[in-house]
């Protein structure tokens, strides 16, 4: 239905304003469902998710997806629908049904317009949002803790208007992802936000729904453990396309702006829409559900009518780059890992796992669930992730001291393009010779990150770890015409490298490839922490 709708290229606003697609106004960063519905910004209908809430008969929601997904819109949406304000909602899915549509107290704590350096941020947020609260219901401040304060508000909400109160929680984990690097703040705002949500459990009379949003699902934070029925749709398949745009919703409500980007860079439709999904595709967030697009890219792209990187750092990448670095994790691994729904889930603060942090923080997703081990394979999204992501990590494995390192990197590429690998691995060596000695590349892991670092962010088309019957490819680089298959040895000779390349047969499955194939066996040496030598075949 909507496909047919959409094919017409047009839409109202709430006004009855015929518009035509090609003047869409995209919401980059507008996250007030109704100013978007008023003014006529482009809305991907997600009612339907309400009516799924609505049915499930639940109390209590909680909800994890990574920043610039659309969660504070999703929860917009929910409070103007819970106020009754149904002229909003004409023509969307939501509209279709025979709701009651009374207008409920609804309590919106929004955690993520402040930064949280210092703990009396969080008061000062809470004393203004609470003041507002109180102002339109008419309660009486209590002279007491913001605990017991918020407690007042939700029964004093539900007795001055005969019903139950719905609570929106938007970023919930705020002030405390801010502070994930400092452990004094960080366990004055986890005993602050406990004491504050533990009102859920002790409130449940006054309470119509609770609806939770954040990044991260603390495993410690006492919110979780005082609600025995919290409802934690992460990774609910009913659930899984809440947020972002999936690949047919973008194709019914973005047409005209993909066939504007395609006319724009001179690419048929099919081909614009497909270097969309490489660059901004690929999420996944539950074993059934769709692939995801991430919106504010998306948006972005199509707005400006151009395909560049507009991840947008949190600073938590830094704290993920330095426990990737601590564990010494073999990045290759990482980001083609198995791990359990548990295992995602919950986040150790004191200890934090790196695949949970990269997971919760949209740096991998789910690929696919393996339902006989009960596992999901994580990988990164696409292309504009890991530019992003490796943009942060090499720092932490390849930081050369020459000032001509751009120009290295470029030859290098250019090289292996044009079939030169002798003179890319002689821009490598002079790359290597480069590092900053303070990041000690002392072992076989470290040597083997930073390399598949390096030639992956700068744009080569790079496997690591291929598997093949005999045995596993430390790297492979393809281009249009050339292959080349590497392996790298530490401490151990280039002789020994390329002889194991030999003997696997590492080069049997492009046997029938017409492109060129050379094998390049690297000797990594430990003592002058570079390049030692190298042979080609």
């Amino acid at each position: 239905m909507l496909s047919q709708l959409f094919s017409l290229f047009l839409h109202y606003n709430l006004k009855g304003i015929l518009i035509m697609e090609e003047n869409v106004k995209y919401p980059i960063g507008e996250q007030d469902f109704k100013k978007i519905r008023e003014e006529g910004f482009l809305y991907v209908d997600k009612t339907r998710f309400i009516e799924t809430v609505l049915r499930s008969g639940s109390r209590y929601y909680f909800l994890a997806r990574p920043r610039r997904f659309g969660k504070s819109l999703f929860l917009s949406t929910l409070q103007y629908f819970f106020e009754g304000k149904r002229d909003l909602f004409k023509g969307l899915y939501i509209d279709l049904f025979d709701w009651d549509w009374k207008a409920y107290p609804v309590l919106r704590l929004d955690l993520n317009k402040e930064r949280y350096a210092e703990p009396d941020k969080l008061e000062d947020v809470l004393d203004k949002i609470f003041r507002q609260w109180e102002n339109k219901f008419d309660i009486i401040p209590v002279d007491s803790n913001f605990s017991q304060r918020f407690e007042t508000i939700i029964e004093q909400a539900h007795i001055k208007t005969g019903k139950q109160v719905v609570v929106l929680v938007d970023e919930y984990d705020k002030p405390l992802v801010g502070n994930l690097s400092k452990e004094e703040n960080f366990e004055y705002y986890r005993s602050q936000l406990a004491a504050l949500y533990s009102n859920f459990k002790s409130s449940a009379e006054h309470l119509k729904l609770v609806f939770l949003t954040g990044v991260s699902r603390f495993s410690k934070l006492s919110v979780f453990s005082d609600l025995n029925n919290l409802n934690d749709i992460s990774f609910d398949d009913k659930y899984a396309d809440i947020c972002g745009i999936t690949i047919q919703e973008s194709r019914d409500y973005c047409h005209a702006g993909i066939r504007s980007l395609a006319k724009k860079e001179n690419m048929t439709f099919d081909e614009a829409f497909e270097e969309l999904r490489r660059n901004y595709d690929g999420y996944k967030f539950a074993g059934d559900g769709s692939e995801i697009f991430n919106p504010w890219s998306l948006f972005n792209a199509l707005e400006k009518e151009k395909m560049e990187n507009f991840w947008n750092e949190t600073g938590l990448p830094t704290i993920v780059a330095e426990s990737l670095k601590r564990v010494n994790s073999d990045l290759q691994q990482t980001f083609d890992t198995y791990c359990t729904e548990s295992e995602l889930k919950g986040l150790d603060l004191l200890n934090p796992d790196p695949i949970a942090l990269l997971y919760q923080t949209g740096y991998l997703t789910i690929k696919e669930y393996i339902r006989k081990l009960k596992r999901f394979r994580l990988g990164i999204p696409n292309n504009e992730v890991k530019e992003g992501l490796f943009k942060v990590l090499v720092p932490y494995y390849v930081k050369t001291k020459t000032n001509s390192a751009n120009s290295i990197i470029n030859d290098i590429v250019v090289n292996f393009i044009l079939g030169e690998p002798e003179k890319s691995m002689k821009g490598l060596q002079v790359y290597f010779a480069g590092i900053d000695y303070a990041l000690k590349i002392d072992n076989e892991n470290n040597f083997h990150n930073a390399f598949f670092l390096l030639l992956d962010l700068i744009g080569l088309e790079t496997k690591a770890e291929s598997h093949t019957s005999e045995g596993r490819i430390d790297i492979e680089i393809t281009t249009d015409d050339f292959i080349y298959i590497i392996e790298l040895k530490y401490d151990h000779s280039a002789e020994k490298a390329l002889q194991q390349i030999k003997e696997n047969h590492y080069a049997r499955k492009y046997q029938n490839d017409s492109r060129r194939l050379f094998e390049i066996g690297v000797e990594f040496s430990s003592k002058t922490r570079c390049i030692e030598n190298w042979i080609i075949d």
